[in-house]
């Protein structure tokens, strides 16, 4: 979340970020009981002081052996008029919390103004392969008796996945490799979170409010299925103070991802395309302020090797404002092509979200210099996410005859084993 009072000395610059994320949200009311909250504020600490005043009295008086009558059902008339104010603060505070909640990050300078039309190519890697005839993922699928959509749907309903043989294989192999990558080469820690977390992980990460329709909630716990391993993990520090000496640090998580997709009536959800279940490894850092903007560079480059090894040609874009994520200040995606349905495919996001996450999960580290502390800044990025990244490797790796010749890279995860071929 952002700091009230930088929403305070800069509202023009907060304003005209929620303009350009284009959403629809007014800062005056949370500005205006702020206000409220500090003239009850001033005024508690005006009665306060008249409080520990009227003690200091009543206590003379009663060394002089005088009344202190008077002054007493003076005090207690400023006591109650303390607890009226201590009350009516405990109803602001918490408006305050729930006004500062929805407010989203302010975008970083380098990125385009606009809406997804507005998302600039930084670079690209690889040629889309335009092969005539190509089969869609579903066909392959199908065709080789890998992905059971139908029976998936019976046992647990619309767009979810029942891999099977060796297409459970390959999804497995994708996982390890990525793994194994990340943590042999690019000097990221593997975790292996919980899958369920409690709402005030959700919060810290920005999922909720805004998201909590999109989200698979237990019914008899205030716990939410993952949407993504950024939440646990981004929440591994949460209430807690690092040593400037442990930046940066660096977790890479495998998990299956929840969501409920609440919002996709109507969009693309054929096979693989939009599923409410999903593998992906997930890379965070936590890192300080001054190092963030270098080190998400670096985990672009950590996901773009993972497309580059699997060999699948894709593209860079940085997302415009409107096309931003409710929490981050800057985010590239990795779209690779998926020849079969003729598209580019969202693979990977990459975001900064500067001190956002941190600041509503309590994340700090302590400087060595000064011993003070601030909030450090936290990056995340999918490295990579399947089931979109399976899309690609079926269509761009199809051969003439039906079969799929199996990435060089995961080649060891089937005993060297080649391709895939039909039972």
């Amino acid at each position: 979340m952002l700091d009230i009072k930088f929403i305070r000395e800069n509202p023009d610059l907060v304003k005209q970020s929620i303009k350009n994320r284009k959403v629809n949200i007014d800062i005056g009311k949370l500005i205006e009981v702020d206000d409220k909250r500090k003239a009850v504020l001033s005024a508690l600490e005006e009665l306060r002081a008249q409080k520990n005043k009227a003690n200091d009295e009543i206590t003379g008086l009663l060394k002089e052996k005088k009344d202190p009558k008077q002054k007493i059902a003076s005090m207690k008339e400023i006591a109650a008029n303390i607890d009226g104010l201590e009350n009516e603060l405990k109803g602001i505070e918490p408006e305050i919390s729930r006004l500062i909640l929805t407010i989203p990050n302010v975008p970083h300078v380098s990125i385009p103004v606009g809406d997804a039309s507005a998302n600039k190519i930084v670079r690209t890697w690889g040629e889309p392969n335009k092969m005539p005839n190509a089969r869609s993922h579903v066909e392959l699928a199908e065709h080789l008796d890998i992905i059971d959509f139908p029976r998936a749907t019976k046992i647990t309903g619309a767009n979810f996945i029942l891999y099977k043989g060796d297409g459970a294989r390959l999804e497995r192999a994708l996982y390890n490799f990525m793994l194994d990558l990340h943590t042999s080469k690019h000097g990221y820690r593997e975790i292996f979170p919980p899958f369920l977390v409690n709402r005030a992980s959700m919060t810290g990460t920005g999922q909720l409010p805004k998201m909590e329709e999109d989200m698979y909630k237990l019914k008899d716990d205030d716990l939410f299925l993952i949407p993504t391993a950024e939440v646990p993990v981004t929440n591994i520090f949460r209430d807690e103070i690092l040593n400037e000496d442990e930046l940066p640090i660096y977790y890479t998580a495998y998990t299956a991802c929840f969501r409920r997709e609440a919002g996709s009536y109507g969009k693309d959800t054929k096979g693989l395309m939009r599923v409410h279940q999903f593998d992906k490894v997930e890379l965070v850092k936590f890192v300080k302020p001054e190092t963030s903007y270098d080190e998400l560079e670096k985990l672009v480059n950590n996901a773009e090797t993972v497309l580059q090894l699997l060999g699948l040609p894709y593209r860079v874009l940085m997302l415009a404002t409107g096309d931003l994520s409710f929490s981050a200040s800057k985010c590239y995606d990795l779209e690779a092509y998926a020849p079969g349905i003729d598209k580019w495919l969202e693979v990977s996001s990459c975001s900064n979200f500067e001190a956002f996450q941190a600041r509503r999960a309590n994340i700090k580290y302590r400087k060595t210099a000064d011993k003070k502390s601030e909030y450090l800044h936290t990056l995340n990025g999918s490295g990579v996410a399947l089931a979109r990244t399976m899309i690609a490797i079926l269509e761009n790796y199809q051969q003439p005859d039906g079969t799929v010749l199996i990435p060089e890279v995961l080649r060891r995860y089937f005993d060297g084993k080649t391709s895939i071929t039909a039972r």
